[in-house]
């Protein structure tokens, strides 16, 4: 047994193999756009007297991704960061959405929010058709949670 767990935390350090795709994806796609076009609505919309600020602002908001150079490796496509990366955390989410509150940073807060969003569309997309991502990833209980809430089955 002690071998299997050796053998498991081995395999999880490892990148996942990516299924044969095309190289441009939908995915790729959408999840690049809600990092870097989207937020320009949002500035629009929620901050239309300083967009352009804000705009930069929103961008500059994913540098919460410098928690990838903590993990091993680096990147993995296959891995769901919502959970796993400590800027991702779900001890850092409550902190975020307390960001939204006073006026002079809750653009921080709607840019990290909103961030964490994109990466959340991208995981479930992934889990789609990668069951393995999807029974590793730390999000689990919450997708398991909102699937009950919702009255559809848990995956398990």
């Amino acid at each position: 047994m002690a071998g299997d767990t050796a053998t498991r935390a081995a395999a999880l350090r490892e990148p996942h193999q990516l299924p044969a795709r095309r190289f441009f994806r939908a995915q790729t796609l959408v999840h690049y756009s809600l990092h870097f076009l989207f937020p320009a609505v949002l500035a629009l919309v929620l901050f239309p007297a300083m967009w352009p600020s804000a705009y930069l602002i929103l961008l500059a908001t994913m540098l919460i991704d410098l928690d990838h150079l903590l993990a091993t490796p680096v990147f993995d496509p296959m891995r769901c960061s919502v959970g796993y990366h400590p800027l991702h955390s779900f001890y850092a989410i409550p902190v975020y959405a307390l960001l939204l509150l006073p006026p002079p940073v809750n653009i921080i807060g709607v840019g990290v929010l909103f961030h964490l969003f994109t990466d959340t569309v991208d995981c479930l997309w992934t889990f789609r058709y990668c069951r393995e991502c999807y029974l590793n990833a730390r999000i689990r209980p919450v997708v398991d949670w909102v699937r009950k809430l919702l009255g559809r089955k848990a995956d398990g």
